[in-house]
């Protein structure tokens, strides 16, 4: 295939490349304006080409906390009593009594660097740090967001930003408790962010703003309600039915379980993403197929936090759609999030290869979908194609976890069998800010983190 040629800033070739209709072998792709421009296959490689390996589009994180990267492996102490997400949550609290903007930002910025160096070209930031550490609302209402923007600016990843409206401790209007003091809002005070963050967003390339209620025990039915006017045509996620003891709080308010109260008081429709959506029934899965809603899976999180295996194979049989997350960034990678939900979809079901089916490979499989559903939940479009920005990975296919690979297979090796440090570059907006395996910002960002670390942590 080969697409009229058309100027351009520079052109990458890749032995490979997963395209729209399927695998392609010697692709050329012109990049202009940070797009992609022109297309070719079957073609040598010429002294002018960049580029190398095998190229894949970028994935889209559907669910971050970025400042929680810090907390990786800081809560891996037992307490005094069992230990589970809600133990998890008030270590946290306590995480949030340091940190100031400049901390917010470099922290943030670190983890934007491992995403991208990880496979991850956009990221959709629920972003609920709203106010300083003693609960007081910044001169500048927008700072934490600022700082966030400031991140995405620094590293170069595509930002979906999610203001967080989050109210109450609990179902029923429940009064926050004082360790959600950075989080508190009222319906106002969020109009007013969620104006500022389209501000802050403006020059951002490609960026997104949308909203996200943090969940419904932390919002009322009438603030809920007034969610998807703000939204505009942007994305709304919310956290819903991560936990069981969110289900029985649940039932217990309203007679209905997460999942089901939602679906029956909200417009519930493809501008919605479900984060979790962790333990649900049939009839409640099946009505999230039929609204056309992303289901935001965040595997690595859920094992940490010990929150359950959402029904991804049933789910995905009868046409669901998902989209991959990093949340609380104790890991961040492609790679690692679609192997841990495969592995525990295979745990769960004592089966091997479950997430496959007759057309593809589970690796295929795997990412097809993470990439379709994130594309939904973000709001913004991703694949190698003329007129689509040009964010492009290249995974090293050099090393013997590839050996004699080529098509669905490559995506099953580096899913299930490479090494970590298996990308080899990433393209953001046309731009290579990932090169042999760096973020090309990289000491910089770290520096910058290691000195936020020490204030935190001090």
């Amino acid at each position: 295939m080969t697409l009229q040629p058309q100027p351009v800033d520079r052109t990458l070739w890749f032995e490979a490349a997963l395209l729209p209709d399927g695998w392609g072998r010697g692709v050329r792709i012109g990049i202009a304006g940070g797009r992609i421009v022109s297309l070719e296959t079957d073609v040598a490689r010429s002294p002018a080409d960049e580029g190398g390996g095998v190229a894949l589009p970028g994935v889209a994180n559907v669910h971050s906390h970025a400042f929680q990267r810090a907390m990786a492996g800081l809560t891996e102490a037992r307490g005094p009593s069992d230990d589970d997400f809600w133990t998890w949550r008030e270590l946290m609290y306590r995480f949030l009594d340091r940190g100031g903007p400049e901390e917010i930002e470099a922290i943030t910025a670190l983890a934007f660097m491992e995403m991208l160096e990880g496979g991850f070209t956009r990221v959709a930031e629920f972003h609920y740090l709203h106010n300083d550490p003693s609960g007081a609302a910044y001169s500048h209402r927008a700072e934490i967001a600022a700082r966030i923007v400031a991140a995405a600016q620094a590293t170069g990843i595509a930002l979906t930003l999610l203001p967080v409206f989050y109210a109450h401790a609990g179902f029923g209007g429940q009064p926050p408790a004082h360790g959600q003091r950075r989080f508190i809002n009222d319906l106002d005070g969020f109009v007013d962010l969620v104006a500022r963050c389209r501000t802050l967003t403006a020059d951002l390339p490609d960026a997104v703003v949308g909203v996200a209620p943090h969940s419904l025990r932390a919002v009322s039915p009438d603030q809920l309600r007034a969610m998807p006017a703000l939204a505009g045509d942007g994305p709304i996620h919310i956290h819903v039915a991560e936990q069981t003891k969110e289900v029985a709080d649940c039932l217990a308010w309203s007679s209905a379980r997460p999942v089901e109260w939602l679906l029956a008081n909200a417009p519930v429709d493809r501008r919605w993403c479900l984060i979790h959506s962790t333990h649900v029934t049939e009839t409640e899965w099946q009505g999230v197929v039929a609204r056309g809603a992303v289901v935001g899976l965040c595997p690595i999180t859920e094992a940490n936090l010990g929150d359950g295996v959402f029904p991804a194979v049933d789910f995905t049989r009868a046409s669901g759609r998902f989209g991959i997350g990093t949340d609380s960034n104790v890991q961040i990678g492609v790679a690692e999030e679609l192997r841990m939900l495969e592995y525990s979809q295979r745990l769960s079901l004592r089966g091997r290869a479950v997430m496959a089916d007759p057309q593809r490979s589970t690796g295929r499989a795997l990412f097809d979908r993470a990439l379709a559903g994130g594309v939904q939940a973000t709001g913004a479009a991703s694949g190698l194609s003329v007129g689509a920005s040009a964010d492009i990975v290249s995974l090293d296919t050099s090393g013997v976890a590839f050996a004699g690979r080529s098509g669905d297979a490559v995506l099953d090796s580096w899913i299930f069998g490479a090494p970590t440090g298996s990308i080899r570059s990433v393209w953001r907006a046309g731009r290579e800010v990932v090169k042999d395996g760096r973020h090309i910002a990289r000491d910089g960002i770290v520096a910058r983190y290691r000195k936020a670390l020490s204030a935190v942590l001090g």
